[in-house]
């Protein structure tokens, strides 16, 4: 996807057609708001043109979502200050997810991030 704010709507399109297809619905606020997240990083903070979106059903209860892009910078989960109005995006992903983190290759990384749907009892 071309690393522009337009890209953000289709992100969450795909991500949740993916979750819907794989009738794991109740992940789908959850999820889009990572993916969100994490492409707005990639958007705001790196000179990629395109970046590539995933996700992968990695077991019954839990996917992963990964966005990857070109720039060698590797993410950064920062506190901002109360009276900040940007930087939350990375606590926001910690927050809503299992866990997170990246994988670094030669020209390219990919951050990702792991969600679980919660055990009914």
């Amino acid at each position: 996807m071309p690393c522009e704010p337009e890209s953000a709507r289709r992100a969450r399109l795909l991500i949740a057609s993916a979750l819907s297809a794989w009738a794991i619905e109740e992940l789908v606020d959850a999820a889009t708001l990572v993916v969100d997240e994490l492409l707005t990083n990639t958007i705001e903070h790196t000179r990629c043109r395109a970046s590539r979106i995933t996700i992968r059903r990695l077991t019954e209860d839990r996917v992963r979502i990964g966005v990857s892009d070109t720039c060698r910078d590797l993410p950064d989960m920062r506190q901002p200050g109360s009276g900040a109005e940007s930087g939350r995006g990375l606590v926001l992903v910690d927050a809503l997810c299992d866990r997170w983190g990246y994988d670094q290759h030669r020209t390219w990384k990919v951050v990702w991030a792991e969600l679980r749907l919660k055990a009914t009892q």
